[in-house]
């Protein structure tokens, strides 16, 4: 039974993708509801898988794929795979839900529906998948979705557009239409694909297998490698997939304008699926690597420069945060930081030998994250949707109008804050306590001052939308007829079931973090020994020591986040200043570090430079030029041909014809038609012929 609903989870929506076009033929209802019955189907048979997650023991599925390469098709199903696959299929089957009413009139339904289970099917592959070619098409078929939804809508109207449209930085636009966020996206992160697809090359040349349990199992494979001083090098390339697909620094300037695409996609890309991927990747191939460094003493560079990342980026992009005034993009910012949680928990751990513990952190956070941030964007596009602005400025006082919105994204955005008891707080603090283990205290200062960062800009989201009095932009709609009220209840019930699954996940943190550290170590890559564990002891302080950092940076964020935006005793004018260090630092944040328009300087403006000097000097200024030359020569060689052909030959030819025409004339004067005088001259001739013979003969 367990082997068919594997197969069927990551099936069903590929099939309701299929059959999409076909039903939009029926009936556009059928169409709509036909789509997220598919998604529903996946959601089912991924429930259905947790029995085995919790008693059975763990299955590599096979079929025969390419044997000429040794390479299988398969599907694992172990604690980690269902525990994803349950994360994924079930929130995107409620985004589905959402989707019914957030997305009702949009004359690209059919498209939309089509990509939107192409996408959940291929991240159901891609989570389920036994083997790194089989993952990789779920990997680029996620890619592919991703530029198709960001995109979707293409004729890119202004009010659909993210960023600010007359601001600019280093003269570079600040305002990206939804076409050219795809585009963007799409780049990007295929970039990071290009070096993960060098890596899984260089790993299936030296292995003979793309199969995640045999490449744990036997890291032999590696020692050619390291001889070659190739083994750091395939580590960087492979870990370079994932910090294109999660956003992680450098490649994490896509994420935030991906939020031209409709508020559905965002909650799937950011909560469920794609920015998911790379961290799943590196729990799963996790195992190898940290094998390879047990086997055989090699350096931890890999997981050093995981957590680094990760914990560069978690700051980075909260930092980003927090001088956001759209709604959206400040929760696509809060993501980048959260996913570099989880990239962090998995570097901790491989750094302090306790690998297990740090992906069980990792994928812990991943899973609480996906839970209130799918609540915070669902909530999101129904404000948007009733405020009919992406300014969180034109907004305020709504927690009256949207009350059961107000509510769930209240809960959203504690449980992202960290604050206790909600899911968050546990998930988080695991990370944190994770990164205490390695004893490198940058990371833990890094880590530390993201919480800070995190409950500053959830307040000033939740005291800007639904405290205060209302904006001029409220006002004015009330007075024009079009009064805030709640979303329609196809659009709340969704997230208020995520906002309850993020308490009670909450409320059973301990239980469930203690269930994510003995599962995973059960999963069918395994995990070497690292030799002596630490000690409960050891670890208990470690998590005192993270708890306490916390909780000390919730309180001195929550403080500032409170007196500026809830009770507004503080004015962040008054904060900032006109000048001063204070106003060069909220620049510098709001010009996104410069990170972004450095990029378009270089990579974007840079290449068409390029590309105009290229045409300038090589197009225009050689080959035109020598095409030229070599057309002026043909020119010449052929006006000299045509000089021979006059001179020589057509006088040649003209000679001899105008021989031949006197010859003739002389012939016709002959033929006077008087019969004596042929007799004369046949007998003169005659007479000719004998002198001659005779004379030859003498």
């Amino acid at each position: 039974m367990y082997e068919t609903l594997g197969w069927l989870t990551w099936i069903f929506p590929f099939i309701g993708a299929l059959l999409t076009p076909l039903l939009a033929k029926v009936n556009p209802k059928v169409r709509d509801y036909g789509a997220v019955a598919f998604s529903f189907l996946a959601a089912l048979s991924a429930g259905l898988l947790i029995p085995l997650a919790l008693s059975e023991p763990p299955q590599d599925l096979q079929v025969d794929w390419i044997p000429s390469l040794n390479i299988k098709a398969g599907i694992l199903l172990d604690p980690l795979t269902i525990i994803m696959v349950n994360v994924v299929s079930w929130i995107s089957f409620l985004i589905m839900v959402y989707s019914l009413a957030y997305m009702h009139g949009d004359e690209g339904l059919t498209r939309y529906w089509f990509f939107m289970n192409f996408f959940i099917g291929n991240m159901l592959l891609l989570v389920m998948s036994d083997n790194l070619l089989q993952l990789f098409f779920g990997w680029e078929g996620v890619g592919l979705c991703s530029y198709a939804l960001i995109g979707h809508w293409y004729k890119d109207p202004v009010d659909k557009w993210v960023g600010t449209l007359d601001q600019k930085s280093l003269n570079v636009p600040m305002a990206y239409s939804p076409s050219h966020a795809g585009m963007k996206a799409l780049v990007v992160t295929r970039i990071g694909d290009i070096g993960l697809l060098i890596a899984i090359f260089m790993i299936y040349a030296y292995s003979g297998t793309l199969n995640f349990v045999d490449l744990s199992k036997d890291v032999s494979w590696a020692i050619p490698l390291g001889r070659m001083g190739l083994l750091i090098p395939l580590a960087l390339l492979f870990f370079w997939g994932p910090i294109g697909k999660s956003a992680q620094f450098p490649l994490h300037e896509w994420l935030p304008d991906a939020m031209a695409g409709p508020t559905s996609v965002s909650a799937l890309i950011h909560a469920a699926t794609m920015v998911t991927a790379g961290v799943y990747l590196a729990a799963r191939a996790g195992p190898m690597f940290f094998n390879i460094v047990i086997e055989f003493g090699r350096p931890t560079y890999f997981f050093e420069i995981i957590a680094w990342v990760g914990a560069f980026t978690t700051f980075v992009a909260a930092s980003q945060a927090v001088v956001s005034k759209e709604l959206k993009k400040m929760l696509a910012y809060s993501t980048v930081s959260q996913i570099g949680y989880m990239m962090l928990g998995i570097g901790a751990g491989g750094l302090a030998s306790e690998f297990v513990t740090g992906m069980a952190a990792g994928i812990f956070h991943l899973m609480t994250h996906a839970f209130f941030k799918a609540t915070a964007f669902l909530a999101a596009g129904a404000i948007l949707h009733a405020v009919e602005s992406r300014f969180m400025d034109d907004m305020g006082g709504l927690r009256n109008s949207m009350k059961i919105t107000f509510v769930s994204m209240l809960i959203a955005m504690l449980a992202l804050s960290g604050v206790p008891p909600l899911s968050g707080f546990w998930s988080k603090d695991a990370v944190i306590a994770a990164t205490v283990l390695t004893g490198q205290l940058p990371l833990l200062l890094f880590a530390w001052g993201t919480v800070g960062l995190t409950v500053l800009y959830s307040l000033k989201a939740l005291g800007l939308i639904f405290f205060g009095p209302r904006s001029e932009h409220v006002r004015k709609l009330e007075e024009e007829g079009h009064p805030v009220h709640e979303a329609p209840r196809l659009m709340w019930v969704p997230y208020l079931i995520l906002a309850i699954a993020t308490i009670v996940i909450g409320l059973a943190g301990p239980y469930v973090e203690s269930y994510f550290t003995h599962a995973l170590a059960l999963t069918t890559t395994p995990v070497a020994e690292a030799g002596a564990s630490l000690s409960s002891t050891a670890e208990e302080q470690a998590t005192l020591i993270a708890t306490s950092g916390s909780l000390i940076m919730l309180a001195v964020g929550g403080f500032f986040g409170y007196m500026i935006y809830i009770s507004r005793r503080l004015k962040p004018t008054s904060l900032i200043g006109e000048k001063g260090f204070a106003r060069s630092i909220y620049n510098f944040l709001w010009n996104r570090w410069y990170i972004n328009p450095a990029y378009y300087r270089v990579f974007v403006y840079g290449t068409i430079a390029a590309a105009g000097a290229v045409k300038r000097w090589i197009e225009l200024g050689f080959f035109d030029k020598i095409s030229g030359a070599v057309a002026q020569l043909s020119v010449d060689v052929s006006r000299g041909g045509q000089g021979i052909d006059l001179g020589v030959i057509d006088a040649t030819i003209n000679g001899i014809a105008s021989i031949g025409r006197s010859f003739s004339s002389a012939l016709r004067r002959i033929q006077t038609g008087v019969p004596q005088e042929y007799v004369m001259v046949f007998a003169l001739g005659l007479f000719a012929l004998v002198v001659g013979v005779l004379f030859f003969l003498i």
